[in-house]
Formats: structure tokens, sequence, C-alpha cells
């Protein structure tokens, strides 16, 4: 599956980076150029990219190109309606709710929980497809955040790649069965993701494809430096309380990843390898 091009808006870049360098206030949201919102608690950019933090102790953060924001605004509080206790009053008249942008990460936790693979995999898988580009369409015709084919996606049972919630449970599906059908070796799974399974049981293993290698290495590292923060902001959390330090690890980017607890259940049966 091929990432589409994204292009960089340079004009949005630099009013972002005014926008972002400062601190948000907690549970702002993120709205981005295609629909979607990002709840967080703070952001940061970073070059090109914008990095939202989702939890308060920065164990947590997405990546997104600055360029595919349009806005930020606050996360309004949930109005208290009071109940109607006397029956002789007319009925109240309630506002229709305001359609909010889907928000991203709901998405992603949902569809991870559902098939039992880490947040933050899914989310880099997403970064590396389409750059969270929901109309994203490669040369080869994969669509969606997730870029799904349409043979693949109609095997899914994703009526609609460009749902933004059919398409990342779909995606995450068809990830799960990948690393179930390579006893959850992750180098292998990410590599049939992108190069279709046939080209990896052809080689025995990764395709000797340049842009095979490079996207499986980028989805690694994204995936590790997540992890990594996570790992830091614990140790960092526990330090303070005994004064102790311990050492990091992460997944080696030539060797395969086990499961961990999360990937524990069966998912559903796996459909035909197609390649985009």
């Amino acid at each position: 599956m091929k990432k589409a091009i994204q292009i960089t808006g340079w004009t949005a870049l630099i009013v972002f980076f005014a926008m972002t360098a400062l601190p948000c206030r907690a549970a702002d949201s993120a709205v981005l150029r295609n629909g979607f919102s990002i709840r967080h608690e703070r952001r940061q950019v970073i070059g090109a990219i914008t990095r939202l933090f989702v939890d308060g102790d920065n164990s947590s953060f997405v990546d997104i190109p600055t360029s595919e924001i349009d806005h930020f605004e606050a996360v309004p509080d949930q109005p208290v309606t009071p109940l109607n206790t006397q029956s002789s009053q007319k009925p109240v008249q309630r506002a229709q709710p305001v359609q909010r942008p889907i928000d991203l990460n709901e998405v992603i936790r949902s569809a991870s929980g559902t098939y039992r693979l880490d947040p933050d995999l899914v989310n880099s898988v997403i970064r590396a497809e389409s750059g969270f580009n929901v109309r994203a369409v490669s040369p080869k015709g994969a669509q969606g955040l997730m870029q799904l084919m349409p043979g693949t996606a109609s095997q899914l049972g994703v009526r609609n790649t460009f749902d933004p919630q059919a398409n990342v449970e779909g995606g995450t599906r068809y990830l799960r069965e990948l690393l179930e059908r390579y006893n959850f070796d992750l180098i292998k799974a990410l590599a049939a993701y992108n190069a279709g399974p046939h080209r990896v049981e052809q080689y025995g293993g990764v395709p000797p494809y340049y842009e095979t290698k490079a996207y499986v290495a980028r989805i690694v590292r994204d995936f590790n430096r997540k992890k990594l923060a996570a790992q830091s902001a614990t140790q960092s959390s526990a330090q303070k309380k005994s004064g102790t330090k311990s050492t990091g690890t992460h997944v080696p980017s030539n060797k395969a990843r086990k499961s961990s607890p999360q990937t524990e259940a069966k998912a559903a049966p796996r459909p035909a390898p197609e390649s985009n």
C-alpha cells in the first residue's frame, strides 16, 4: 500500500508555528482539514509537524503535518440538562446537537481495542500510509486513512473506504490478521501490508523493494519513538519517588516484534491477499 503524496503548505506552516509555539490549555482540539479533530492536552511544533500530546504526562502523542491542521478550538464542557419534574409544563425544547468533527484518537482506540492491537502501532501505520488524509488515493488505487485496496476493503466488509471509522476498523483488522498469519512477526506483517502477503512468502521475508524496506523502517521508528516517550515519562515519574534510574528498550528494526498481552484474541477469517 503506497502512501499518498502529501503537499506541505508553507504559508499554513508559518501561521500555525506562531499559533502552536506556546503550550495550549487542557482539553483543546486540533481540527484537521480532512474533518477530523484530535483532542489533546498540549502541543509542540517540531519542524514541519505539530506534536499533539493526548495525555497529561507526555506518554502518548500524535504527530500531524502542520499544514493539515485547519485550526484549534477549546473543547466545550458538556451542559447538564435539568430534569423536567412537572408533567403539566410544556415539553422543554432542546437545541439540536452541533455536529463535531470526528475524534481520530477515539476511532483508533476503538478499533485497536476491538482487535487487541497497540493504538500507537495503528497510529504509526496511518501516518505512514496516508499522513492522516482521509481522502488519500495511491497511484494503484489504495484508498483512505489506512490505504485499503478496493478488493481487500470489500472482503473486510468496508463499503466506503473514505469513511474514516470504517477504514480504520478494516485496516486494523487486516493488520491483526497479518500479525497472526506471521506468528506476530511485526516486520513481516508490515511488509505484507505494504507489498502483499504473496511477496513476503515469495522472498521468505521483507521483499527486496526499497519502498517496502523504507515503509517498514519508518513505521518501526515512529512506533519506537512513541514507546520510548511513554517509557521515559513513566521512568521520570518513578524516579521522582525513588530516585533510581533504569534503561529503556525498543523494537529493533531488523528483528521481529512478538505480541504483547493485547494480541491474544483470534482475528476473523483472513481476506485473500492483495497488494497496493
